[in-house]
């Protein structure tokens, strides 16, 4: 951690050594849900462009959420390596354009392998997530559907893109208490089961991440399975 402090702190963090092999989806939504344990999360920006693979920022909308994410995700295995992370040399633009400080700079244009996501969160604090009052979830302009089944322990998740992995859909919902599994369907990459120990805490899951943009494209759509 010898580098760690050698910038200034600043609500921006750099991440280094990340698993090169994970797809741009997978890893923008790993990571918001990795690092939104310690606070609201502005922007996520990762880039696929050559020497720029395996490396990301995240800007946090305070100051302590970046330094409890560098104090608490250090050397931490994120699928298979270990995360080296440090403030940013430069403040992001979406910080020094909300404190008055944003000088314009010639306009770099983005690599066709960029990407960016900028999360309108809901509730993000790790208390909101541990009491399962509901965890970090992006806002859509789509109206929620009315679910007619009765509640169940079990969800049913359609409008899942091709890239969904098992994996991605348990760390999307082991945030709320009570999750026990995700059960995919063969030949139909597009649905999924989730089942958690009763209808209360399925019903906070459901809340929390319906029309959860998985990509631009992909709302998730969740009902209670059919008994």
């Amino acid at each position: 951690m010898s580098n760690v402090y050698a910038v200034r702190p600043n609500q921006t963090i750099y991440i280094q050594n990340l698993n090169e092999k994970l797809k741009r989806d997978e890893l923008r939504i790993n990571l918001y849900h990795a690092f939104s344990q310690f606070g609201n999360i502005l922007e996520v920006f990762a880039s696929k462009k050559g020497n720029k693979r395996g490396q990301a920022w995240i800007v946090f909308d305070d100051l302590s959420g970046a330094t409890k994410s560098v104090r608490g995700m250090q050397n931490v295995d994120f699928f298979g390596k270990k995360m080296r992370l440090s403030y940013a040399k430069e403040k992001s633009d979406i910080i020094s354009k909300r404190d008055g400080s944003y000088v314009p700079r010639e306009k770099r244009k983005m690599n066709s392998g960029d990407m960016k996501i900028e999360p309108k969160v809901q509730k993000t604090t790790a208390v909101a997530t541990a009491k399962g009052e509901g965890a970090p979830a992006m806002e859509t302009d789509e109206p929620e559907e009315e679910d007619s089944s009765p509640p169940n322990k079990i969800l049913f998740a359609r409008n899942l893109p091709p890239q969904a992995t098992k994996k991605m859909l348990e760390t999307l919902f082991k945030q709320y208490d009570g999750f026990k599994e995700v059960r995919l369907v063969d030949g139909k990459p597009d649905i999924a089961f989730i089942e958690f120990n009763d209808a209360q805490e399925s019903a906070l899951a459901k809340e929390g991440l319906q029309n959860f943009k998985i990509t631009s494209q992909n709302a998730m759509k969740l009902t209670f399975a059919k008994q």
